[in-house]
């Protein structure tokens, strides 16, 4: 069994105080009751904390080593429960954010987490990249707060807001020794036989799905190409002459130097970011989903 925290108040009360009545009368408890107290925590400890004199208390040495230990364990507390309603109040903890390989954090974001945390000092953010998929499930479980993914999104799960923040066009990323690296525009039927270093997987949504859509409109599903990856290394496999690939214009700044973007001729060819959030999200992060549905992120 181990002492209560109202024992360990009533104790450093005693020693601070210097005297059983004194402490009783700040404590607004009868001297008895708080005798009472300390002759159970010393019972329990097994070991004699205070020594009466005629006008005050003197601490034993083990009653010195449990009152330092007191003292820091009530501190500890306090902050504890301080640091508890901060962080219900969404004044201070962690934001965790993912973004799908495809959604780069833009200077227009990232600008956003900035004003965000200058407001709000005692918030970190912690960022990580996961699957539209994924972050979906990860938000709805609470392992997560908000997230930037791209539609489509093959499944929906209860809880989780799926809100649109920007649209942009899908542009030709081909290396710089492709035929078309010098293309001024080119139509997506002309892309038939071209071999796509990016395929959709069945269970997933995102870019890869959407490029698919894209060119199912245009009456052909794309070709796989040698190697071929869902991820933005799809880039380095352009640069290295395995195919091309369709992604949004926010990906030229991260592109490896011999990767050409060319834009398409036919409309309709664009893809759109939405943010996942929970539709119970804790004040810091709705606060913080807000700054983001009101930022212009595609710039």
């Amino acid at each position: 069994m181990s002492p209560s925290l109202k024992q360990l108040r009533y104790f450093v009360e005693i020693v601070d105080a210097g005297s059983f009545s004194l402490a009783a009368e700040r404590l607004f408890i009868a001297q008895p009751a708080l005798s009472r107290q300390i002759k159970e925590l010393e019972g329990m400890l097994q070991v004699v904390l205070l020594v009466r004199k005629a006008r005050h208390v003197e601490t034993t040495l083990a009653g010195r080593a449990f009152h330092e230990a007191a003292r820091r364990i009530l501190a500890e507390l306090t902050e504890a429960s301080a640091q508890a309603r901060q962080v219900e109040r969404g004044e201070q903890g962690t934001l965790r954010l993912l973004h799908s390989s495809s959604v780069p954090l833009t200077p227009a974001c990232t600008a956003v987490l900035r004003e965000y945390q200058s407001a709000h000092p005692g918030i970190g953010f912690e960022v990580s990249q996961a699957s539209s998929e994924q972050q979906a499930l990860e938000i709805a479980e609470g392992r997560a707060d908000l997230g930037l993914a791209r539609e489509p999104l093959l499944r929906r799960l209860p809880g989780v807001d799926v809100d649109p923040l920007y649209s942009e066009r899908l542009e030709l990323a081909v290396s710089s020794a492709h035929p078309l690296a010098q293309a001024g525009a080119v139509a997506l039927a002309a892309l038939r036989e071209a071999p796509f270093v990016s395929l959709p997987h069945p269970d997933r949504g995102g870019l890869s799905q959407r490029v698919a859509q894209c060119c199912q409109e245009s009456g052909f599903y794309p070709r796989a190409a040698a190697a071929i990856s869902r991820k933005l290394s799809q880039l380095a496999l352009v640069e290295a002459g395995f195919g091309v690939a369709l992604v949004p214009a926010s990906l030229k700044r991260m592109a490896p130097p011999d990767v050409r973007f060319v834009p398409l001729a036919d409309a309709g060819c664009d893809t759109r970011v939405v943010l996942l959030s929970r539709r119970d999200a804790a004040p810091a992060a709705a606060a913080l989903a807000d700054s983001l549905r009101a930022a212009r992120l595609a710039q």
